[in-house]
């Protein structure tokens, strides 16, 4: 499936990133780290070292960014170009990150237009560690890669496994994804004390009830609005547990993923989370009815005559059934798919399943509903009108939705 479209919007959009591009080979993915920073609405100010300029070359960044890539710590800008940019931003991301980087930034040097810029900021600091993977697991650079993390506004984010260098076989030392690393600095400029600190509960895709090994009941949820919440939920500072049905969405950054296939599966997932959850988002399609009987082996066609009956039994109720284990004081959202009567029908099912908001949509509509990336929402609370809003992605959706989430929490100290 393919990943939603890079435009202007929330927490990128109108924020300044200072993008400090070291010399490792991974140096080249950063070139689509920066367009995609630009494209999601930030003003990337790109920092090369002089290692970084073996492998990258600045007219490659300033093609994609639109703005002068900066190399030297004494320049035609003035001695105090450290101070305006650490001044000036609102986060620094380091991708790549050497082991000469983290051991210079893990001492507090000042010996370029980098190290000296980290020193001059108080914005929260994304460090992307890419080496060989014999390289990262010395002694030495697990120190400094502990004594970074320990700083306060510091996070190391990876690295992954995978393919290393040509050569160099794979192993722990590659650099994130781009997209991995976009959410990783959307986190450090999100983060919001509402959501600090707590946990929150999304449920997301469809359910599949077997029929036989190789046929089920099932819907045509992509799982694209769960998925797009528990992001955004993640970006906002929550730890997040995404409940999903299949799906071919890949996975949210940071968040811990449970995968099931049927509604029973789902319900026992959910009963073992929501106990500890702040937040709860029903988003899931669950199947409202599942074969009353399995057939163990496929039923073939030459052996149902002029038809298949198949008999089916009602599902699990999961946010009515798990509706006595929410933490309390914690803020639950539903959704309602409907085809008439939206407002009458979410309504009656915010009351009866006890939510603080419910999610209303209709699946009739030009752009909302299954299969596309957008959805028209109607938001309807237990103490307020409902709130029809515009057409707009699911992206934006989830922030609407955490929006009057973020209000009802409890205060943290």
């Amino acid at each position: 499936m393919s990943k939603p479209e890079l435009v202007p919007r929330r927490p990128w959009q109108g924020r300044r990133v200072l993008l400090g591009v070291t010399g490792g080979i991974a140096a080249y993915k950063s070139i689509q780290l920066a367009r995609d920073l630009t494209r999601l609405g930030s003003d990337v100010d790109v920092v090369l070292t002089k290692a970084a300029q073996q492998f990258v070359a600045p007219l490659s960044f300033e093609g994609v960014t639109g703005r002068r890539v900066l190399t030297d710590l004494f320049s035609v800008d003035g001695s105090a170009l450290h101070v305006r940019l650490g001044q000036e931003t609102d986060v620094v991301c380091v991708a790549p990150a050497t082991a000469d980087f983290l051991a210079r930034a893990a001492e507090g040097r000042a010996d370029d237009l980098l190290c000296t810029s980290l020193l001059a900021t108080r914005a929260p600091v994304v460090v992307c560690p890419a080496m060989n993977d014999r390289m990262f697991s010395h002694p030495q650079v697990q120190e400094n890669v502990t004594r970074l993390g320990a700083r306060a506004g510091y996070v190391i984010a990876g690295p992954a496994s995978g393919p290393l260098a040509a050569g160099e076989g794979e192993g722990p030392g590659r650099m994130l994804e781009p997209g991995e690393i976009v959410e990783h600095v959307g986190r450090a400029l999100g983060t919001e004390d509402a959501f600090r600190g707590t946990h929150c509960l999304v449920t997301a895709g469809p359910t599949q009830e077997a029929l036989d090994p190789v046929r089920y009941v099932g819907n045509r949820s992509s799982g694209r609005m769960g998925y797009a919440t528990a992001q955004a939920a993640w970006r906002r500072g929550a730890a997040v547990t995404l409940v999903s049905g299949p799906s071919s969405l890949e996975p949210p950054v940071g968040v811990e993923l449970v995968r099931i296939k049927s509604a029973q599966e789902m319900l026992d997932a959910v009963s073992s989370a929501i106990g500890s959850a702040d937040v709860s988002v029903f988003a899931a399609a669950v199947a409202d009815f599942r074969p009353a009987e399995a057939e163990p082996e496929k039923v073939k066609r030459e052996a149902t005559g002029d038809g298949l009956a198949v008999h089916l039994s009602p599902n699990p109720d999961i946010a009515l059934e798990t509706r006595k284990r929410r933490k309390a004081g914690s803020v639950t959202v539903g959704f309602a798919l409907e085809t008439s009567d939206l407002l009458a029908n979410a309504r009656k099912k915010l009351e009866r399943k006890g939510f603080d908001l419910l999610v209303a949509n209709d699946v009739t509509e030009d752009g909302a509903g299954f299969d596309v990336a957008t959805n028209r929402v109607t938001i309807l609370s237990v103490d307020g009108e409902p709130e029809a809003l515009p057409l707009m992605s699911k992206d934006a959706v989830a922030e609407e939705i955490l929006d009057r989430v973020g209000p009802r929490l409890p205060r943290r100290a």
